[in-house]
This record gives C-alpha cells, sequence and structure tokens, in this order.
C-alpha cells in the first residue's frame, strides 16, 4: 500500500491540468484567489514535503481532505463504498453460478454441440466492452421498452416507504448488475470449463466412476469442490478490484458508488480523492486475497493439514 501511495503521488504529479481552475469552472481566477487556494491546501509546496504530510496524516487514519467537495475523503467514500458493494454483490451473486453451471455444463459435453455452442457464447460475451453491453441494455430496456430506469439509484423525489421503498431502488439496480454479471459469467466459465476438463482426467476421477458413482455423483463429490479452487483465487481477487467500482459501469448507469467518485475526482483534479480511492482498492485487494487463502483450507483439506 505504500509503493501503490507512492505510484500515485508520481503520476499525479505529471498529470497536466490545473486544480484551482477545476474548482472554479470556465470563470478566470484571480491571481490572489489562486495565491490563496494554493497556500490553504499546500497545493505549490514541495512534492517530499506534501507526500512526507499524507503519509504522517495518514498515519491517523486521515485520507485528506476533498477541496471540491469540501469534505473529508475518507467520509466520501464510506458513504460510497456501501453502494458499490450492493452492486458488486448483485453482479457476483447473479454471475458466479451462472458462469459455473455453464462451465461445468461445457466441459461435461466437450466437443459437442453443447460445448461448442457455449464456448462460443463466453468467447463473445467476454469480448464485449462493458460500457458498451450497458449502453445497449439502457437503450432496448430502459428507452425503448421502459421497463427500467436509464441511470441512478433512486427516484429524484419518493413517498415509497417498506417494501415499495426496497422494490423501487432494486429497478435502478438491475441492469447495471447484469452488466456486470454478464462479464463474471463468462469469465468464470471459461475458467471452469478448463479446470473441469483437467480434473476430469484425475485417477481418483476414474476410480470412483469404476466404484459405480453416478455421473451426477462424481461431479458434485468430486469434480465440483477441486475444480473451484483456481475460481475461488480469480473472484477474490476480482471482487476486491470490484469494490473499487466498476468504473465504466458506474459510468454508464450514473451509479452513485466509489468507480464513479473516482471518475469526477480526476475530472475535478481532487488528487486527494484519487489517492483515497486508490488506496481503499488496494486494501480491499489484500482483504480479499486473505480471505481466499483461508477459504482455502475449507476447500482443500491437503491445506489444512500441510500435505
Amino acid at each position: 500500500m505504500i509503493v501503490v501511495v507512492l505510484l500515485v503521488f508520481g503520476m499525479l504529479q505529471l498529470t497536466p491540468g490545473d486544480p484551482v481552475q477545476a474548482m472554479v469552472g470556465q470563470y478566470p481566477v484571480p491571481a490572489e484567489f489562486r495565491e490563496a487556494i494554493e497556500r490553504h491546501y499546500h497545493l505549490n509546496d514541495p512534492f517530499l514535503s506534501r507526500l512526507w504530510q499524507y503519509f504522517a496524516n495518514l498515519a491517523h487514519g486521515d485520507l485528506g481532505f476533498s477541496f471540491q467537495m469540501q469534505r473529508p475523503v475518507l467520509d466520501l467514500i464510506l458513504e460510497r463504498a456501501p453502494r458499490t458493494l450492493i452492486l458488486a454483490a448483485s453482479g457476483f451473486l447473479l454471475g458466479i453460478p451462472i458462469g459455473m453451471a455453464v462451465g461445468v455444463l461445457s466441459a461435461t459435453s466437450q466437443n459437442r454441440h453443447v460445448d461448442r455452442f457455449w464456448t462460443t457464447t463466453t468467447l463473445v460475451a467476454y469480448a464485449v466492452p462493458g460500457f458498451w453491453l450497458g449502453q445497449l441494455l439502457v437503450i432496448f430496456f430502459a428507452m425503448q421498452l421502459g421497463w427500467f430506469p436509464t441511470q441512478g439509484m433512486a427516484p429524484l423525489v419518493s413517498r415509497a416507504s417498506g417494501i415499495g421503498w426496497l422494490l423501487e431502488r432494486a429497478r435502478y439496480l438491475v441492469l447495471p448488475a447484469v452488466t456486470y454479471a454478464i462479464y463474471e459469467a463468462t469469465r468464470v466459465a471459461r475458467l471452469m470449463r478448463a479446470n473441469v476438463i483437467e480434473t476430469l482426467g484425475q485417477g481418483y476421477i476414474v476410480t470412483a466412476r469404476a466404484k459405480g458413482l453416478s455421473r451426477a455423483a462424481v461431479i458434485r463429490r468430486h469434480v465440483l469442490r477441486n475444480s473451484s479452487l483456481p475460481v475461488v483465487t480469480i473472484m477474490g481477487y476480482a471482487f476486491g478490484v470490484a469494490m473499487g467500482g466498476a468504473v465504466l459501469i458506474e459510468t454508464v448507469f450514473s451509479w452513485p458508488g466509489v468507480g464513479l467518485l473516482l471518475i469526477e475526482a480526476i475530472r475535478a483534479r481532487d488528487n486527494q480523492v484519487v489517492v483515497g480511492v486508490v488506496l481503499f482498492v488496494s486494501f480491499a485487494v489484500i482483504l480479499m486475497n486473505l480471505m481466499v487463502d483461508l477459504l482455502y483450507c475449507a476447500l482443500d483439506p491437503r491445506i489444512r493439514t500441510g500435505t
């Protein structure tokens, strides 16, 4: 995480743009105002001085202050993070089971028409950019059919309560969650297919079949657990990255999560927010990788015994 801060600080130092001008918009900036802003936010301090001050503040849990939004960076991230968590969790809960099912179905019917169909479908779907797919879903399901809202997380004016309140907001979640789920499902399906094919060729699978176990029992008891380990690894990493917001998807649907916050901060040259969001994503990735390592012990007894 220290290296992440160093890299982001260095890149922002080389990035063109004027944060003071971004703060006031298109209006001309008086020299006195510019000097006061730069002095107040230490924008003209030497690079090493600003970096040292940032680490000193970080040691006290302070991620800095957003001069654009006039709020602490940590408050902004904590406000947006639950919204990103809802989107990421919905996409994963929808996409991972579908991807695993498609991968197993494709692998167990290898080189048949079913396998060719699903392999081609997942390859095409994986190659489709998420932001383009999201725009297609908006055009068809939101603008043409009118089934779902085009963007946002909730209506501007609402009198709903209880279940109606939840359903009202669930309508805004459907399209971005489906867009995210399609990408994750195709990635899981491709990985799961390769792992299942490899597992089916192992000796213990042949032994299980020789003992008279049914095809479904072999897949359920032996193939799924052993083939899921690489999927758990990549999904743990992907979920940590997703906590930084599926940036393009959140931008297409104007979903007010961490990813959209990062885009807004980059446009406004709000460097404290940019560094804070990247640091938050790094922490999420590290945390998810730790959880995956612990989950390995539950999935593979050999890891628990060290054999």
